[in-house]
Order: structure tokens, then C-alpha cells, then sequence
């Protein structure tokens, strides 16, 4: 069966991105303070380094927002074609939801955006087929996050959680009535606590 994984950092105050996203602040302002732990800060552990291999570790394909791709907003009026330059890391599909019809975009390396404009529903089963067992990750935002849970699809939830208060921003859980999951590992280290969670038995 397709296990469905889902990791984000997120700041002690519940947040995964800053206030105020745009082009020149994806993660919006102090966003980029939940990443430094696999960014090349120089205080990196080998616990870092062993959540980075759960972070990059290959799926068979993706679900994210359309906040997460791009600053766009509205129709494709203009041309962007996500954040990572012409090879995205995930090399397979990655579908994004949007209320705006695009066509599909294929990149260097393996990955094609599709956009789904038929909900979160829609974007998890055409990643489920498209994955063939190989897993499926919801690589964020916070919103498409929140879908995921609410549809009880995650298997695994990692956080990273980073010892910074953003105080706005994007909350992760606003709106999670209930949290299903239990602690199978954590890492710690100055830069971030690493938790992964599994769902746990019912």
C-alpha cells in the first residue's frame, strides 16, 4: 500500500511560513529562519543531516498548493514555473491545486507540474495512480497540509520544529480538530527538534 508522507519545519509559535509572502520573500518575512537547518548552516548536526535524508528521500509523486508553487495569484497571466529553477528536486509529478486551468508543465530531471483544479481529492488520487506504489508526499503549504489531515491520508508526519517565534504567518494547525499521530524518532540538535510522527493504531 502507497504510504503517504507529509514534512514540514515549523516555527515553536505553530507557524511553517512568515507573514507577507511575495517574490522576494517565498517563505514570507523571517520564513527562511525554519530552514537553516539544511541550508548550510555551519552548526549542522548529523541529527540535521539524518532529517535532510527523510526530507529529500525519493516519492513516487507530490501534492502541494498553489502558494507553494509560485507568488502568482489568480489566472496564468504570467509566466512562472515554480521556484526551483529548470531541475525541481522532486524528479516525478507534482500535482497543485488552483482554481485557475493550466497545462501541464515538464521540467529537467523527471518532474511535470499538473495543475488540479478539482480539490484536494482530485490532486491526492491522481497522485496516488501516478506514484504505483512508490509513496506520495504532501509537500505543503500549510493549507494543503490541513487537507491532507483532514482526509486522513498521512501515514507519516515529520516536524522540524525550530526554536524561533514568528508571532504571524501561516498556522499549520489552525482549524485541526484532532492529532492522530504518535513519536517513533526525534533528533535534536541547536538548530531544530526533529519529530516523525506515524499514525497511530486505532
Amino acid at each position: 500500500m502507497t504510504d503517504t508522507t507529509c514534512h514540514l519545519s515549523i516555527s515553536l509559535d505553530g507557524y511553517v511560513a512568515g507573514p507577507h509572502q511575495s517574490l522576494t520573500d517565498g517563505l514570507g518575512v523571517r520564513g527562511q529562519e525554519l530552514h537553516t537547518w539544511h541550508l548550510g548552516d555551519p552548526r549542522a548536526t548529523d541529527a540535521d543531516r539524518a532529517a535532510e535524508t527523510w526530507l529529500m528521500r525519493p516519492r513516487g509523486a507530490y501534492v502541494m498548493g498553489r502558494n507553494m508553487f509560485g507568488p502568482v495569484r489568480g489566472e496564468w497571466d504570467e509566466r512562472w514555473d515554480g521556484w526551483w529553477g529548470e531541475e525541481p528536486p522532486y524528479h516525478a509529478p507534482v500535482f497543485v491545486l488552483t482554481h485557475h486551468p493550466r497545462e501541464s508543465i515538464a521540467m529537467a530531471g523527471g518532474t511535470t507540474f499538473h495543475f488540479v483544479t478539482e480539490g484536494f481529492d482530485a490532486a491526492y488520487a491522481q497522485a496516488l495512480a501516478a506514484a504505483d506504489g512508490r509513496g506520495v508526499d504532501i509537500a505543503g503549504g500549510a493549507s494543503t497540509v490541513r487537507q491532507a489531515l483532514a482526509a486522513d491520508v498521512v501515514d507519516e508526519l515529520v516536524l522540524d520544529v525550530v526554536p524561533v517565534l514568528l508571532g504571524d504567518g501561516e498556522r499549520l494547525f489552525d482549524g485541526v480538530g484532532s492529532f492522530g499521530f504518535e513519536p517513533v524518532e526525534v533528533l535534536p540538535s541547536p538548530l531544530a527538534t526533529h519529530i516523525r510522527y506515524r499514525r497511530a493504531a486505532r
